[in-house]
């Protein structure tokens, strides 16, 4: 697949991150030079110079032979001049715009986005998505993260296993089902590698599990594994963009959040927070100042949230946070090199953009067809979530007869209201809603099987 993508920042980096795994032929336009010689030192690219809005630019970067465009640039005007071109001089046929202004976000103005008006097929909101993440795990103290699925009665949550878990050194098939509580098991990360355990495998310190459970017994679950810290009430955020501001306005109405600090180096927009954010208590300074965190009271803060573009003043501010006796640090990385970065040293959750943005647009580059899709495990592995369908390959076949490349999965079915955790002797029917783990090493055979 050929793609450009229009933007070279931290966004558009992200992106490239993943999308330079497949079999893609990756294009990627900015106007500053900088940005284009980090991904080009980092990634096969072919960078090309220039404001991704001028329609010589696209055409130098190879518009008309273009299968897909992500315009992801920082500007939410650009992106959507970019994809009004996309459609109108080169008939790219999927054009996706990254748009996180809430104006333009607004239910009011949804006619916009067709081909009679802004022609994108697919707006995604990578800003407010990483705030909306971050805010379940603020919700559910304990985990380190969480995805809905199967029409949001179920979730995958990721839990990270301590020495005091009740369930240390014990099998799988021991745990699945605890005081009236299923729980499937989907991957288990350990020593930074993913794998599929079967049920006789045991669970040992520091490993992290993504298991299958219903929404509603997500704090039961995270009890039994120990994992109970109590509710973020005080909260101190490091760094002011639009993730933070996102974040501010949406605890505005939280009645369970008694304080929230954030922390500015730029006086002008540090000014500007504190005009727009009425319930949070803006502070201009240094985020790395015994003098500020002092100010901040980082000593009697429950979570802290490092937000800057800069990876390594998150992880350095979620360290400080943690040492000062915070119990649930929370920082943002944009290069996914830094995921393992730390892992052993705190208990830091960390949010990677790009398996975020991702997330967001996987079903749009994979050729089986996804009802959802989602990069996992710290983009070792994807979760597709399927609507199986008359004339599907898999249909009416036993889940052993697909022929799944190693570390792949169908671990769950939704038929009707019934969950079923299947084996290799449970056959596919149509209809049935399906979960896929997918090794990022065998997408290409899983896209077969299940096209």
């Amino acid at each position: 697949m050929r793609i450009i993508v229009c933007g070279a920042g931290n966004l558009g980096k992200s992106v490239v991150s993943y999308l330079v795994k497949g079999n893609n032929d990756i294009v990627v336009i900015d106007d500053n030079q900088r940005n284009l010689d980090e991904v080009a030192k980092e990634f096969d690219v072919l960078p090309i110079l220039g404001k991704p809005s001028h329609p010589d630019v696209l055409e130098r970067a190879g518009a008309k032979d273009c299968d897909m465009i992500l315009a992801v640039s920082d500007v939410d005007e650009v992106n959507m001049i970019v994809c009004q071109l996309a459609y109108t001089l080169f008939a790219i046929p999927k054009k996706i715009a990254a748009i996180n202004s809430k104006t333009f976000l607004d239910p009011l103005w949804g006619m916009l986005y067709n081909d009679n008006h802004l022609p994108i097929d697919l707006l995604i909101s990578p800003d407010i998505d990483i705030a909306d993440n971050i805010l379940k795990i603020l919700k559910y103290p304990g985990c380190s993260g969480i995805i809905s699925v199967l029409n949001e009665k179920y979730c995958i949550l990721t839990i990270n296993i301590k020495e005091n878990c009740p369930f240390l050194n014990a099998e799988l098939i021991q745990v699945s089902r605890h005081d009236g509580i299923d729980i499937g098991f989907v991957n288990i990360i350990r020593n930074n590698q993913s794998f599929l355990p079967d049920m006789y495998e045991t669970l040992q310190v520091n490993d992290e599990v993504n298991i299958l459970i219903k929404t509603s017994d997500i704090y039961g679950v995270i009890s039994a594994f120990g994992l109970e810290k109590p509710t973020n009430e005080r909260l101190v955020i490091f760094g002011g963009n639009e993730i933070a501001e996102y974040i501010g306005d949406k605890i505005e109405n939280d009645d369970t959040i008694t304080s929230c600090r954030l922390i500015e180096e730029d006086i002008d927009n540090a000014q500007r927070l504190a005009k727009k954010l009425n319930h949070v208590v803006v502070i201009h300074g240094e985020m790395m100042s015994d003098v500020i965190l002092k100010e901040a009271e980082i000593n009697r803060a429950d979570a802290a949230i490092a937000l800057t573009d800069n990876d390594k003043d998150n992880l350095l501010a979620a360290l400080l946070a943690s040492k000062n006796g915070v119990l649930t640090t929370i920082s943002v990385i944009n290069t996914p090199s830094y995921n393992n970065l730390m892992f052993s040293v705190t208990d830091n959750i960390l949010i990677d953009r790009s398996a975020v943005t991702i997330s967001k647009i996987l079903k749009e580059i994979r050729t089986a067809k996804l009802k959802k899709a989602y990069s996992v495990s710290r983009e070792q592995g994807e979760i597709w979530e399927i609507k199986l369908s008359e004339g599907m390959i898999c249909c009416n076949k036993k889940i052993g007869e697909l022929n799944m490349a190693k570390n792949c999965r169908v671990f769950a079915i939704l038929r009707g209201d019934d969950l079923i955790l299947p084996d290799q002797i449970t056959k596919l029917e149509v209809d049935d809603l399906i979960l896929v783990y997918v090794d990022s090493t065998a997408v290409k055979q899983s896209e077969q099987i299940f096209s």
